[in-house]
């Protein structure tokens, strides 16, 4: 479903206004337009937040860098309203996997494997779990549809803008930027600062952000080049291409890899290097090399576009804010590029970060809701962090079966490349132990639990006290369908004979959704008052027979897991806040006590004293 947006027309109005000479004022200052930050701004101005972002650049991602986009944050997109947007820039979910594995492009294959929900079994995984899909698009087409979007909707962009240093007091933070092209100094004043500003990031240095893990353990270089490769690659359409050829042991990302950017003439090599010894020398001569060797045509007629060299990080954030400062995005959790979840794992942060900027901003929640940013998403961080680097370990195996793990030369890896060809014990033996190996790539490569089962404990979620369902299939693999407080609401199709529409497309990011059935009515009606009382957006979804919106297949009874005089809250992120599993006695005392809970606002009321008490004590909650 894609949502339209209103368009603010005065941009000046309603992000930014002079206060005096050379000081500029918003509600947010965002530092950063790379996923995070472009996110945050399109986000907030979702919100109708003023705010300004800032880069010190001229224009956004100029390499392909992050393309992999996983269903969470398409989810997050369509929710945004841009969902149709990224679609048509992307290369579409069918041609994202066979991923393969290979000696060179045009050599031999080693073996190939269905990703990213392409084979039929766990198509039916993506496909019932989500209203959106898995798609690729590269990072320089990406940006500047949000950015595009940010802009239309009342963010002010400064490109060539650099962040210099920031003070915060009790009212907000003051923030000193350089034009660059003008040299000139000036102050912003906003109510908060994000720090997008990536993997070295200065805010985050600023604020000393605790960190664990290192930096640079290992050396890559990208090289993005044109070149047609149809012949090659489109009877087994994949975006990624991994070559087993000899140096490819060498680096953080386990073997060669040639990605494709768009298809079939636009590419990127990935390739290692030791970070330990002097740093190669790349040039065009060199680049072109390595491309003919990892394609495997001597005479490749190749386009040159780029390259540079880089390294991979474990390292993550364990806090991740300071006051009115926040950072999200690169700035908190630093990792190779395997598994894709860098620029997932950002524009999600900031999805999780937006709505409670908004709600504290409106006078709508207490400062403490800020506080669960951390609590909620540094765990997240270390868990991708942590992933993403053992995805990358995860190569030794299958260098372990191909027998080339100690090649000390380039002869003896191409001569033990053949031994998985051999017609004897041995070879019988490695070529088992090869297909184990490429199978376990699924948890890099169809590892759906990982990308959208994020599960959220602080106090912005109420419990009912009990444990988290037990799981039976492997959380790594498979995402949790639990309508369990913390846990993202589960996706169903729900509609009328006019229109079918998601769960998810009826929650909306702006505020607080709650679904009920028809003996659930009273839910209903309370929610009326609760959203006068708070002050808050709370829709109120009635869920049956004779409904404007019905359980067109029975898929949300299976999954809500409470009664239909039960309710489930959810949160404008989509993380469920709270459940009931029945009617209670006042459902409206129910509803207010729950929502002050997760916005930490105060309630003096003694006529709520009683079913406030007997829904949050359960959970150990309670002012």
């Amino acid at each position: 479903m894609e949502v339209v947006m209103p368009v603010f027309n005065d941009g000046i109005t309603a992000t930014a206004r002079p206060e005096g000479t050379g000081i500029v004022t918003t509600d947010v200052l965002i530092v950063g337009s790379g996923p995070a930050g472009s996110s945050a701004s399109l986000f907030l101005s979702n919100q109708g937040i003023p705010n300004i972002m800032i880069t010190k650049y001229r224009w956004t991602a100029h390499t392909p860098r992050a393309h992999i986009t996983n269903q969470r944050t398409m989810e997050v997109l369509r929710d945004a309203g841009i969902e149709g947007q990224v679609l048509a820039e992307a290369t579409p979910h069918e041609l994202m996997g066979d991923t393969v594995y290979c000696e060179s492009l045009a050599g031999e294959e080693i073996g190939r494997r269905p990703t990213w929900g392409t084979r039929p079994d766990r198509r039916a995984d993506y496909e019932l779990a989500s209203p959106s899909m898995p798609c690729d698009i590269p990072q320089t087409l990406l940006e500047p549809i949000m950015v595009k979007n940010a802009a239309m909707r009342g963010t002010q962009v400064q490109f060539s803008t650099e962040y210099l240093s920031h003070t915060q007091d009790a009212d907000g933070v003051s923030v000193q930027v350089l034009n660059r092209l003008t040299g000139h100094e000036y102050t912003i004043r906003a109510k908060y600062l994000i720090g997008a500003d990536g993997a070295r990031s200065k805010v985050a240095a600023d604020i000393e952000l605790p960190m664990e893990g290192l930096m640079d353990i290992d050396g890559s270089m990208n090289i993005t080049f044109k070149a047609d490769l149809t012949h090659l690659v489109k009877h087994r359409p994949s975006i990624l291409y991994w070559v087993f050829n000899p140096g490819s042991n060498i680096g953080g990302l386990g073997a060669g890899l040639i990605r494709m950017v768009r298809p079939w003439n636009e590419w990127l090599i990935c390739w290692g290097f030791d970070i330990n010894g002097e740093p190669p020398v790349l040039d065009n001569a060199e680049a072109i090399r390595i491309i003919r060797k990892l394609v495997g045509v001597a005479d490749l007629d190749v386009e040159i576009l780029g390259y540079s060299l880089w390294g991979n990080n474990e390292q993550w954030a364990t806090h991740l804010q300071k006051g009115r400062v926040f950072c999200a995005g690169d700035a908190i959790h630093k990792h190779p590029p395997s598994h894709g979840l860098g620029s997932n794992t950002s524009i999600q942060d900031s999805y999780n970060l937006a709505w409670k900027l908004a709600a504290v901003i409106r006078g709508q929640a207490g400062p403490e809701l800020l506080d669960t940013y951390s609590t909620e998403r540094a765990p997240v961080a270390k868990q991708i962090v942590n992933r993403a680097n053992q995805s990358s370990r995860d190569y030794k195996p299958i260098f372990d079966a191909l027998g080339v793990t100690d090649a000390a030369t380039d002869e003896e890896f191409t001569q033990k490349l053949q031994l998985r060809k051999e017609n004897s014990p041995e070879g019988a033996a490695r070529r088992a132990a090869l297909r184990a190996a490429l199978d376990a790539k699924d948890y890099e490569f169809n590892a759906q639990g990982t990308e959208i089962g994020q599960f959220y404990e602080s106090t912005a979620v109420v419990t009912d006290g009990g444990e988290r369902p037990a799981r039976t299939e492997d959380e790594l693999l498979h995402h949790q369908k639990s309508t369990f407080p913390g846990l993202r609401l589960p996706h169903a199709w729900l509609g009328n004979a006019k229109s079918k529409c998601s769960t998810h497309d009826i929650a909306k990011g702006t505020g607080f959704t709650i679904f009920t059935g028809i003996t659930g009515q009273a839910w209903a009606d309370a929610a009326v008052n609760v959203a006068a009382r708070l002050g808050i957006e709370l829709k109120a979804v009635v869920i049956g027979e004779g409904q404007e919106v019905q359980d067109l297949y029975g898929d949300w009874l299976r999954q809500r897991e409470v009664e239909e005089d039960g309710v489930i809250l959810v949160r404008p992120d989509k993380h469920i806040g709270w459940r009931a599993h029945s009617m209670v006695q006042d459902p409206k005392a129910a509803l207010t006590a729950v929502l002050a809970e997760i916005l930490s606002v105060g309630l003096e009321d003694c006529d709520l004293a009683e079913e406030a008490e007997a829904v949050l004590a359960p959970a150990g909650l309670g002012r």
